[in-house]
């Protein structure tokens, strides 16, 4: 038991030991994803500010504060909370003899890097995008995912407004994915993640890109408008499911560009009688009667 609980508190305090360092420039700037994370958002900001698709919208837009909270609690606070569960969960599987490389189907190691990191990053993005899917579909998880619909303008900071519970959904099903697919995540995976963070940056900012004919590859601002639309295709429980990538929306046919014009309504039925606060928009998904 004392193990378990040693356990526990080292992946706890490591975690946030690991984040301070981050905030006083101890940990290095490739893996530093506090000043990352903040230079990206800056970035986008600045380019949002210079090229804005909706020129109305303001530099400080509806909901601009609170999202950025979100983003620092869903990528850091939550992140710390959480650590020692996940070291649970894997040293449990370990004691019962399951590990990484034991349930692989491929052993890359031998791999050129290049080809490891683009393998990794497309395991991990076709996961997000299937249970981003799932999310839409079954109302028991839609009741949470509605925190990031709940949207009304959008800006490069809306991409981390996410209910807390996304974080319990996602991160198994791409630990699992990696481990059975791939065996281990790879040395530099850190490039894989600044990149979807920037990607993801892009596709909620409030500036008009489509990268041409790589629009049916990567994903983008004017497609991911149109998965937080208001008003959806008849018969469809949503459209533009991608996270980084579109390709699996054209592959299985949930892609949706009707126009290109920034200017339609965002949020879903009811969205206006939706909790405006954290707390209680953090709280509505576990409230009887709401779906």
């Amino acid at each position: 038991m004392n193990k378990y609980l040693d356990t526990f508190i080292n992946a706890f305090s490591e975690t946030v030991d690991w984040t301070w360092k981050s905030i006083l420039f101890e940990v290095p700037w490739y893996i530093n994803y506090f000043w990352g994370l903040i230079s990206i958002s800056l970035f986008i900001w600045v380019l949002e500010i210079i090229f804005p698709w909706r020129k109305e919208q303001s530099v400080f837009r509806k909901d601009f504060w609170l999202d950025g909270f979100y983003m620092f609690f869903n990528f850091f606070i939550f992140s710390i909370a959480i650590s020692g569960f996940y070291r649970l969960i894997q040293v449990g599987f370990s004691d019962i003899g399951i590990t990484s490389k034991s349930i692989a189907f491929i052993d890359p190691s031998n791999w050129p890097m290049w080809l490891q990191l683009l393998v990794f990053f497309i395991i991990l993005d076709f996961v997000q995008w299937f249970t981003h899917s799932l999310l839409h579909k079954y109302s028991f998880l839609w009741k949470f995912h509605k925190v990031h619909h709940s949207v009304k303008e959008m800006g490069f900071a809306a991409h981390l407004r996410y209910h807390w519970m996304e974080n319990i959904f996602y991160k198994p099903l791409k630990t699992f994915a990696v481990m059975i697919l791939f065996g281990f995540e790879p040395e530099q995976a850190y490039i894989v993640h600044f990149i979807a963070i920037t990607i993801g940056h892009f596709n909620h900012a409030n500036i008009k890109i489509t990268w041409g004919p790589l629009k049916y590859i990567i994903n983008n601002p004017v497609m991911h408008l149109h998965h937080h639309a208001y008003d959806l295709p008849e018969g469809r429980y949503g459209v533009n499911f991608g996270i980084s990538l579109s390709l699996w929306d054209y592959i299985f046919k949930t892609n949706y560009i009707p126009e290109d014009s920034g200017t339609i309504d965002l949020g879903f039925p009811g969205v206006d009688k939706f909790p405006k606060s954290f707390i209680d928009q953090n709280t509505y998904g576990f409230r009887k009667g709401n779906n």
